[in-house]
């Protein structure tokens, strides 16, 4: 490997960890994490893309920071989501909810947030279920998983305590969400995948 590869594969890493830091300390999201860290260790030099790590490398970096300064904690954090993810994704039945994000790959920490997919005729109608409920929810935009396209709403609320996020799909997306993406990593789990993870967590 030359030397300059060396180094753009060192800073990457040091990147990585970095953004890993601020994700599992401040409850960071990737994008600004991963901007944050690159400014922290290279000023205002403007950096290329070769630089930056995928969010792969980041996540994996997460799981080791995790393990490292909150190995007694943690576990039982996630632990903790996963079950109150179910139990929204229960009530949510009608709208084939999946769940995403640190919730499902485990890398959940004290500031993270519950995020579902929603497959739904129409997002008015989860709107109606929500207000019915007395649920207080705020309406936003996530871009589409496809990356492309019309960004999907999102409507974010508190529930039992803990930030929850769905975003609100069309039903004819969930035949493209269902495709396991080139790396193999389950990007969305149904509930029954979530009960899965959760029996496996607790030796059952």
């Amino acid at each position: 490997m030359s030397q300059f590869a060396n180094n753009l594969e060192t800073l990457r890493a040091e990147i990585a960890a970095a953004a890993a830091r601020m994700i599992a300390e401040d409850g960071a999201d990737y994008a600004t994490a991963k901007r944050k860290a690159a400014k922290q260790l290279l000023g205002n030099t403007k950096v290329r893309g070769e630089v930056m790590p995928d969010n792969a490398q980041i996540e994996d970096e997460v799981r080791a920071y995790n393990e490292l300064f909150f190995g007694d904690t943690q576990p039982a954090r996630l632990l903790h989501l996963r079950k109150l993810a179910v139990r929204l994704m229960t009530d949510l039945q009608a709208f084939s909810p999946y769940l995403t994000g640190a919730v499902l790959n485990g890398t959940a920490g004290e500031h993270s947030d519950i995020h579902l997919q929603l497959f739904a005729e129409s997002a008015k109608d989860v709107e109606i279920f929500l207000i019915n409920k007395n649920v207080d929810f705020e309406v936003s935009e996530t871009q589409h998983f496809k990356g492309r396209g019309e960004p999907v709403e999102t409507v974010s609320f508190m529930w039992h305590n803990e930030g929850v996020h769905l975003a609100l799909y069309e039903t004819n997306d969930l035949r493209g969400a269902l495709k396991l993406p080139s790396d193999g990593k389950m990007a969305r789990a149904n509930m029954e995948a979530v009960l899965q993870l959760i029996a496996e967590s607790e030796g059952t």
